[in-house]
């Protein structure tokens, strides 16, 4: 069973920077593409960031695309985000997720298989 356990998480102000980590167990990371995405209060989710398992494409929204980068380490099992020049825009809970295709940056939450518990990540201007 693949789990999925994201961390990072917490209040900071605008211009900040924060990482946020995604562990994946059960499974090896190596054989899923990931992404990130995000959801603020009375909004729907939206795609954030993906990257393929072997780090060979990456996509980002429009409205993150400078500002934040996903990487991967296969051999620890974790996917993060960095995000600097954080913005009051950018508060939402942060979902990491696993689509086991491997090779394609889906923007669609619909095909991600796994997702975490999210972490809350909260912005003040």
């Amino acid at each position: 069973q693949v789990q999925l356990i994201e961390s990072g998480g917490r209040l900071v102000q605008a211009g900040d920077s924060l990482r946020l980590s995604c562990v994946v167990s059960g499974r090896s990371l190596s054989l899923y593409a990931m992404g990130w995405f995000r959801q603020a209060p009375g909004k729907e989710r939206e795609f954030v960031a993906a990257i393929t398992w072997n780090s060979g494409s990456v996509d980002y929204a429009d409205s993150v695309k400078g500002r934040f980068t996903i990487s991967r380490d296969n051999g620890k099992n974790t996917v993060y985000l960095r995000m600097n020049s954080l913005k009051p825009e950018d508060t939402a809970v942060y979902y990491c997720a696993a689509d086991r295709s491997g090779s394609y940056t889906y923007t669609d939450s619909s095909e991600y298989e796994y997702w975490g518990q999210g972490t809350q990540v909260t912005v003040s201007s």
